[in-house]
């Protein structure tokens, strides 16, 4: 077996490796979309995006999952040029599944969240997702025939479907881990001890009081994250104006609420946030050791939600993985997948597009 091939950057000789990526402006229109709802706890209604090519392919279908704030069609099938990862994948010949976990997009919001989010603890934990996960990969299974599925998630997405891998090893094909916390490193700079997400009467222990069962997130505080990990001030430079205004349109419409409060804003649940802080503070919450699927990790190098340190572990822990790939996405945001090309995308999408290749 092929073990734990580190990648640093993106050197002359690697990237001769690479497949092309075509992704232009065709990549929303060559495509076949259907939005489909499966059940996962009882009362809780998962909503999913199929996005398939025109013509069928044996290579294995894919699940897209988002990370803690923006849910899936926002993150990943944005109707712009350069705004659509399942488009480019589906155009690589893949069936496409974009999920919401519960308490995101149109996937059944917690009764938690139609209340004042003080009154509650944060909605949509780990475990809970981890079962929206399962209930969606049976229904891919159902609908291609395929018994594995290859999983893609960005930052929590990816923290969630690692827990869902570790735990159900003989439903995965392949794994990608993108931008994730893993946890067994104590120390992060904004999500861990000495940060907002810190309990002040507490310490060590997250601050549920203060965020509650949810939080409401405006069109504008989508920006700050992704403008700080962009060098320079001219940001248009890095990223399609285009790009981020759908993105900020899709997260708004995402929730049926948001223009009910002034300014417009959507709802996203918090569980993601405790979890993440606890990852932030060492404390492991899966195992990669019992994950056997091939699985690339990709690390942007100007990533403000994972750390160095995760990477590494993850690699020293997949020793059962059959195939292990780590790539530094050098120059690289958070946001890679939708910046411009030449600003981390086609290096993002060729490394993914070509692992999802392999048998």
């Amino acid at each position: 077996m092929m073990r734990n091939l580190l990648l640093a950057g993106a050197g002359a000789i690697v990237a001769a490796t690479l497949l092309p990526v075509t992704a232009d402006a065709t990549e929303h229109s060559r495509t076949i979309r259907t939005d489909l709802r499966v059940t996962s706890d009882p009362g809780v209604r998962i909503a999913v995006r199929e996005v398939r090519p025109a013509r069928p392919s044996l290579r294995p279908p894919v699940l897209l999952l988002h990370g803690a704030r923006v849910p899936g069609v926002a993150s990943f099938d944005l109707p712009v040029p350069g705004g659509s990862l399942a488009g480019v994948l589906a155009d690589a010949g893949h069936r496409v599944y974009i999920m919401d976990a519960r308490g995101y997009g149109a996937s059944t919001r917690p009764p938690s969240m139609e209340q004042d989010p003080r009154a509650n603890p944060p909605a949509a934990r780990s475990a809970e997702v981890v079962r929206d996960v399962a209930a969606v990969v049976d229904l891919i299974s159902r609908h291609t025939r395929h018994p594995r599925v290859a999983l893609l998630g960005w930052a929590t997405g990816g923290h969630w479907l690692g827990q869902y891998a570790a735990a159900n090893p003989h439903r995965v094909s392949h794994l990608v881990l993108y931008n994730t916390l893993y946890g067994a490193h104590d120390g992060h700079p904004t999500l861990g001890r000495g940060s907002d997400y810190e309990d002040p009467d507490r310490p060590g222990q997250f601050h549920a009081a203060a965020f509650g069962a949810y939080r409401l997130n405006t069109a504008d505080s989508l920006l700050p994250s992704w403008d700080a990990g962009i060098p320079g001030d001219d940001k248009t430079v890095w990223r399609d104006p285009a790009v981020a205004a759908a993105y900020q349109r899709a997260a708004l419409a995402s929730d049926p609420t948001s223009a009910s409060r002034t300014p417009p804003s959507f709802r996203a649940p918090t569980g993601a946030l405790e979890d993440s802080f606890l990852l932030a503070t060492g404390r492991q919450l899966w195992d990669a050791s019992l994950i056997t699927a091939p699985t690339l990790i990709l690390r942007s190098e100007y990533d403000f939600w994972s750390r160095p340190e995760d990477p590494r572990a993850m690699r020293d822990h997949l020793v059962h993985a059959a195939e292990v790939r780590s790539v530094e996405l050098t120059g690289a945001t958070h946001y890679a997948h939708l910046d411009r090309d030449n600003h981390g995308r086609k290096r993002f999408l060729a490394e993914t597009t070509n692992f999802l290749a392999r048998r």
